[in-house]
């Protein structure tokens, strides 16, 4: 079986999810150049960072960071690519596990819940899944927090953000969610998440309708934000 095992692994060898490379035996996910390689922001150690900057005037937050710098034809964009179109949900949970332990180490953090960016359910219907939902879940264990899935609801689908202007973006999400449970997330401490942060738009409408619950703090993590 070992032989067969290994015949197999020559012909179709686990690729690295980042640099698309055969990885070694012991690597998972990613190889370890990648992990090396991959841009992280360190925004977890600076206040006044880029992404607390974007909410200026907009929204109170308490804290926010992004994990990776963003570029196209990057190595971040070859993994969020993978895991928001292809399937590959253990990308979010080993970003999540990876991101999570140094928050948790490195920073004074705790939160009750761990609240995802929803997706329109016929949207998330249709691809199976919302592609933070692991990374979501993972922070949730670290944290030792409630992942909360249904109370923040997009109530209709807005277009694609992709080609708009950064005016066209915040016009297109406004007032696109809804909080079912307002007492719920009352006096607590709530982390919204999302996979990449670009003008933060749609965190801002997250943001607007999760401060309608009385003494509610958010602090706001992404995945990456493009640079």
């Amino acid at each position: 079986m070992n032989a067969i095992s290994s015949f197999f692994d020559i012909l179709f060898p686990d690729l690295c999810k980042s640099c698309n490379r055969p990885i070694n035996k012991g690597e998972k996910i990613i190889c370890t150049s990648c992990r090396h390689k991959l841009p992280q922001t360190d925004y977890h150690l600076y206040k006044n960072n880029k992404i607390e900057k974007i909410f200026y005037g907009r929204s109170k937050i308490e804290f926010a960071s992004s994990f990776l710098f963003f570029n196209k034809n990057s190595l971040t964009q070859n993994l969020i690519h993978k895991l928001k179109y292809k399937g590959h949900q253990e990308i979010g949970t080993l970003i999540g596990n990876w991101y999570g332990t140094k928050l948790k180490e490195e920073s004074n953090l705790y939160f009750d819940f761990i609240v995802a960016v929803p997706l329109h359910r016929h949207k998330e219907r249709k691809r199976g899944y919302n592609q933070v939902d692991t990374f979501g879940k993972s922070l949730a264990e670290i944290f030792e927090a409630e992942y909360s899935k249904n109370n923040l609801v997009r109530i209709y689908k807005s277009e694609t953000q992709t080609k708009k202007s950064r005016f066209a973006r915040w016009l297109n999400v406004k007032e696109i969610f809804d909080l079912n449970d307002h007492e719920l997330f009352q006096n607590k401490r709530v982390l919204l998440i999302d996979d990449v942060v670009t003008t933060g738009a749609t965190l801002d409408a997250c943001c607007n309708e999760l401060s309608k619950s009385t003494g509610v703090k958010i602090s706001v993590v992404t995945m990456a934000i493009t640079s």
